[in-house]
């Protein structure tokens, strides 16, 4: 009767992960749905995808298994900029309509490789969750204009061996989230409140050679802006001086002369 019960409350578990698979793409993915950031050695595939002029990724339909860490080896074939993307589908539509709005800016992150005409790229990835992540292009116009594609990722054996471990052991069946934890989330930064006001940030790279930060940023309403990871400009380069990786700021950032400009960062208090 107890192995019964057991077996019964296994299958019961099994199908609320999957609903909560499959509801978690049909509702948007929270941020650590899509994974985390690969480790190089952690390699298991590697995945060619190309990037064409017909707004078309070639593959557009990949897919994995839970827990995987894949190489994406990405060649833009085009004569235009191409990007891929990993993301929710709210994300991306997001960024795709700020992309639009401003075409000059210049976002990077571990999700994406940006590609001029000719050259190649790579993206690692794990994927830490069951059910569907999302990539396409961002550029200007490409998104609408179907570049777009889904990776599939198959519940991997993580999962089943720990739910029969604890059968065996008499358990309770181990919850989904157990079977790959997600890289801790980092706080959202709160969305400017007013015009010209400042934003929260974390510094992801400085390059003070080139004059630029790269931010996780919240909100940055007078450039009509969601969320996202972008590379900015700064006018002088011992603002920069001052931060590092890691570093939570507050910025302001304007459009001057085609480019998008942080024209005030301060530590975060």
């Amino acid at each position: 009767m107890k192995s019964r019960n057991l077996l019964l409350a296994l299958s019961g578990a099994l199908l609320a992960i999957n609903a909560w698979s499959a509801g978690s793409h049909a509702g948007g993915h929270d941020d650590d749905a899509i994974g985390k950031p690969g480790v190089a050695s952690n390699v298991t595939r590697t995945i060619k995808v190309d990037m064409t002029d017909a707004m078309r990724f070639k593959a557009s339909k990949i897919a994995v298994k839970q827990g995987e860490t894949i190489r994406f080896v990405v060649r833009n074939s085009g004569k235009l900029k191409h990007e891929m993307v990993l993301g929710t589908q709210k994300e991306l539509k997001e960024h795709a309509e700020a992309m639009k709005k401003n075409p000059e800016m210049e976002h990077a992150d571990a999700n994406m490789v940006t590609l001029a005409p000719g050259k190649s790229g790579e993206i690692v990835w794990e994927f830490t969750t069951a059910g569907k992540v999302d990539f396409a292009c961002l550029q200007p116009g490409h998104y609408d204009a179907g570049m777009k594609g889904m990776v599939t990722v198959a519940a991997g054996k993580t999962v089943a061996v720990r739910q029969e471990a604890a059968m065996k052991a008499g358990e309770a069946p181990v919850a989904a989230a157990a079977a790959a934890p997600a890289a801790p989330a980092i706080a959202k930064a709160q969305p400017a409140a007013a015009t010209g006001e400042m934003t929260d940030a974390e510094v992801r790279k400085v390059d003070k050679e080139n004059r630029k930060i790269t931010l996780k940023h919240g909100e940055i309403k007078n450039l009509d802006m969601p969320p996202m990871t972008m590379v900015f400009q700064v006018n002088d380069a011992a603002l920069l001086d001052k931060f590092k990786a890691g570093d939570k700021v507050r910025f302001r950032a304007a459009k001057e002369g085609g480019s998008i400009v942080a024209t005030e960062i301060q530590p975060a208090r």
